[in-house]
């Protein structure tokens, strides 16, 4: 089968990771993947890149046992973590590269840009089906300015979203919110975030004896108002940890500046950056203790899922579906509006009480390997696949 995949590579960000591990797993099981993405820097008339290789991180992973991709470059005005703005002539170059690349079908992890809401008349011009992933964060309790604004994202794109004819989300909350909205039940399916398990997997790492700490605690992800990180901070400084214990901070992101003057290696907190090895991310997982993630809102977090496969105890708030992960004795569910006091107390808790971490991260694993897996769900995304296509061809042979 040939997928066509519209998604992100670049700035980095939850759907480039997405992408990245979807489309890796579908070429090692044998498919043909065209990845079409945007490109700010697109010079080529028509947007056709010679055919290459999909790369992988994994080391050892050779390109000459893999299946031959095509890369096509949209043209964009500007793209951010959060949206991207194509220019006038990118629904065309679209077009154009599907009609020659000939997809059996079309998989598309929106990138928030005016292109989803034309992409249903391309295929359907086409005789294409066509499959969404539905990205953006929410909070089923909109407590916040943050959580209110993105339920206005699900009010905006249900309508388009009703004439996919698949719509991926990554939990029942989320397909619910879409289904409240408009959306056909039927057209919405669920297929979480997954990991490669025995890539992120408990293991060896000498982080502790880099690091001069008995203890580890990590947070990793985007630097941002929405991310609640200063609560965190405050807590880890509020409750004087000690200085056997750090907390690293693993990302980058436009409010890094402004904390790491106020919250620094005095406290015991070490800033790392963004890391772009994952190498490197993973034995930085293996070394810590507990990861604590405070978002005020999410989709289902992957840096959540891999610090839960590599066997952390873990600390997330009941933002999106991670509350939902984490249910059930799988972690601890914090109040996003709570997270400063609820941590002020379970911080030092778990600093004293090893057997605690090293339980509750048994747990985070096994609800990883019951639920999360990666290989697991693109099992479930080959039989949506197989299932759109039967569908599809149903209704032309009825045409």
């Amino acid at each position: 089968m040939h997928i066509a995949w519209l998604g992100k590579k670049s700035p980095f960000c939850g759907n480039v990771t997405y992408s990245r591990e979807v489309t890796n797993a579908l070429l090692d099981r044998g498919y043909q993947v065209s990845f079409l993405h945007f490109r700010q820097d697109s010079n080529s008339s028509d947007g056709r890149d010679k055919a290459t290789h999909l790369i992988s991180e994994r080391p050892g992973d050779p390109s000459s046992e893999r299946s031959m991709a095509c890369e096509v470059s949209l043209p964009c005005l500007y793209k951010s973590t959060l949206y991207t703005i194509p220019t006038l002539k990118s629904s065309k170059v679209l077009t154009e590269a599907l009609r020659q690349l000939k997809p059996d079908l079309v998989h598309a992890s929106l990138t928030l840009s005016p292109l989803d809401f034309v992409l249903p008349e391309i295929c359907e011009e086409l005789n294409l089906p066509l499959v969404a992933t539905f990205h953006p964060p929410f909070d089923r309790r909109r407590r916040n300015w943050t959580s209110s604004t993105q339920h206005l994202m699900y009010q905006f794109y249900a309508p388009f979203l009703a004439n996919y004819d698949r719509t991926i989300v990554f939990s029942h909350i989320q397909r619910d919110l879409l289904v409240q909205l408009g959306v056909p039940q039927e057209r919405v399916a669920v297929i979480p975030n997954g990991v490669d398990a025995l890539k992120y997997a408990p293991g060896s790492s000498n982080l502790k004896v880099k690091m001069g700490a008995s203890r580890i605690f990590v947070y990793q992800g985007r630097i941002a108002l929405e991310k609640n990180l200063e609560s965190l901070l405050k807590a880890w400084k509020h409750s004087d940890m000690g200085p056997n214990s750090k907390l690293l901070i693993v990302g980058d992101g436009p409010l890094a500046p402004v904390l790491m003057a106020t919250y620094n290696e005095e406290h015991n907190i070490i800033w790392l950056g963004y890391i772009a090895d994952e190498q490197r991310r993973i034995e930085i997982l293996r070394g810590a203790d507990v990861f604590v993630l405070p978002s005020f809102v999410e989709g289902l977090s992957l840096s959540l899922l891999e610090a839960m496969a590599a066997g952390l105890a873990c600390l997330a708030t009941d933002a999106g579906a991670d509350g939902e992960a984490l249910e059930g004795g799988a972690g601890v569910v914090l109040n996003p509006q709570r997270v400063t006091t609820q941590l002020e107390t379970l911080l030092p808790l778990f600093r004293d009480h090893p057997e605690m971490t090293g339980l509750l991260g048994y747990k985070a694993r096994q609800r990883v390997l019951e639920r999360y897996t990666l290989d697991k769900n693109i099992t479930r995304l080959e039989r949506l696949y197989e299932e759109v296509l039967a569908q599809s061809q149903v209704a032309l042979s009825a045409s």
